[in-house]
């Protein structure tokens, strides 16, 4: 089974998807007749092979049905969030060379955008009276078949989103692919099972565990927004198997009451995976007690520079890690390319790294691939003695103070372990004499009265499990921090505003 066309042809009134709102569903069938549909409308704009789209979606059918249109007939897609301004929409559609935009009603901002480039972009509306993706049972396919491939954007650290660019397959493949095969044996996943998406389906891993899930024919609950309660209760509804989640949606499932945590039957749910973010060690441990041995992790990105996993019996060996490579060996190197050994920080490298670039910057790819096949995220991290992995932060927010490394990750950790805390980021602010001082900026838990008498709390919590060059020299409060609906921290953005206004 590759995708939902086979899928069909077995299984042609199971479901494929839930919109777990409401409740409404779409068999195989239907999912492939939309698929099959909506390349024709492509083909008929003239998009043909290796040509680009974007789309500008909510977590919807229609997402579902644009990106099987792409992968069925050799379009490069692009998703792009419906939380961005128009600037920045006009940027992702010139860099990435779309000729067409798929949107809703309610992305106007991604509609203009289209409009406004010097050579616009054709701009399809999925609401529109007139929208041409109305399926029709009888339609027969126009297009050329061959295997699309996505073409996503990294939120990176630094300067704008970059495309990460792989070639597309050279022939459809119509068998299950291995990275599929092995996903499905680790995380018992077959056509029997239910998955729960819970995030935003443009992001990188919700659309690729979509994917997999559509190719391996299990069906999918497609929530089209996260709320912490919701989540379990659609577990409960849908007899959900399956789920993935990120480390603050599990932040916001602990702070519900125990009657709303008790309320609901779990009973069917075996695997729970998250990723996109480090969870600290607390949290994952109130979450094994509270769901039991179900929770699997996975280290990854966009570009596919390699891939770490680790299930819960091996976390609970090593709190803290994310686990060892499954995608070829991995190495921590210094600052000139030499090994360094168990327990030292370095930068993270993936031997035997799958093929990618970023798109329009030679220079970020030369910075994320070597010759010899190796590829990195730019994260840096360790190994224990038995080869588990630990991320310190991504390689640009590692602050310099007095010639010293210090992580911000291991800070964070600490202050979010304060029950004062609910949400936490930490950096480097330029010093006179030491080049940089740890500033940290907190989000106060309810009924937390954020002022000095709280700052002094924090950093001697810090004291108290910290050394003392790695406690934070000044702390702010926030009523929210900016995250990505992915819950990755904007840390750029966070810094680069107390930047400015130094």
């Amino acid at each position: 089974m590759a995708h939902p066309g086979i899928v069909a042809a077995r299984n042609p009134d199971g479901i494929a998807l839930i919109q777990a709102e409401t409740g409404d569903t779409l068999t195989w069938s239907q999912l492939h007749r939309r698929a099959v549909q909506t390349a024709n409308v492509f083909h008929r704009h003239g998009l043909r092979p290796g040509d680009s789209i974007a789309l500008c979606l909510e977590n919807r059918f229609e997402f579902v049905s644009v990106v099987w249109a792409a992968l069925y007939s050799g379009l490069r897609f692009t998703p792009i969030s419906t939380r961005l301004l128009q600037p920045e929409v006009e940027y992702i559609l010139a860099d990435c060379g779309a000729r067409a935009l798929v949107h809703s009603a309610r992305a106007q901002a991604a509609a203009a955008a289209a409009g406004a480039l010097a050579d616009p972009v054709r701009s399809i509306d999925v609401d529109a009276s007139d929208s041409p993706f109305e399926p029709d049972p009888n339609e027969a396919a126009e297009y050329e078949r061959s295997e699309g491939v996505a073409m996503l954007y990294s939120s990176g650290t630094t300067g704008r989103p970059k495309g990460v660019w792989r070639a597309a397959p050279d022939a459809p493949v119509e068998e299950l692919q291995p990275a599929d095969a092995a996903m499905a044996a680790v995380y018992q996943i077959d056509e029997w099972s239910i998955y729960l998406s819970t995030a935003p389906l443009y992001h990188s891993a919700p659309i690729s565990f979509l994917a997999r899930m559509n190719r391996i024919g299990a069906a999918t609950v497609i929530m089209e927004r996260f709320d912490p309660a919701a989540a379990l209760a659609h577990i409960d509804t849908y007899r959900v198997t399956h789920s993935q989640w990120v480390p603050t949606m599990f932040v916001r499932m602990l702070r519900l009451d125990d009657a709303e945590r008790s309320r609901h039957d779990m009973s069917t749910h075996r695997v729970a995976v998250h990723g996109a973010a480090p969870c600290p060690v607390h949290v994952k441990q109130a979450m094994l007690d509270w769901w039991g041995p179900i929770i699997y992790e996975y280290y990854a990105g966009t570009e596919g520079a390699g891939t770490c996993l680790i299930g819960p019996d091996e976390w609970l060996a090593h709190k803290g890690s994310v686990g060892r490579s499954v995608s070829g060996p991995l190495h921590i190197l210094d600052e000139h390319g030499n090994r360094l050994p168990a327990g030292e920080v370095g930068e993270i490298w993936f031997e035997r790294s799958s093929e990618f670039r970023y798109l329009n910057d030679d220079d970020k790819t030369s910075e994320s691939r070597r010759a010899n096949g190796s590829g990195t995220f730019g994260d840096l991290g360790y190994l224990d003695a038995d080869g588990y992995l630990y991320l310190t932060d991504r390689k640009a927010f590692t602050i310099i103070a007095g010639g010293v490394n210090v992580y911000p990750q291991e800070i964070e950790d600490a202050l979010l372990a304060h029950p004062a805390v609910v949400d936490a980021a930490v950096f480097g602010i330029p010093h006179p004499e030491y080049g940089e001082e740890i500033k940290a900026v907190v989000q106060p838990a309810p009924g937390a009265v954020a002022d000095d008498s709280l700052s002094a709390e924090l950093v001697a919590h810090c004291r108290a499990h910290l050394a003392g060059f790695k406690c934070p020299r000044s702390i702010d409060f926030d009523t929210e921090l900016p995250r990505e609906p992915n819950g990755k921290l904007m840390k750029r953005v966070l810094r680069d505003r107390y930047l400015t206004a130094i």
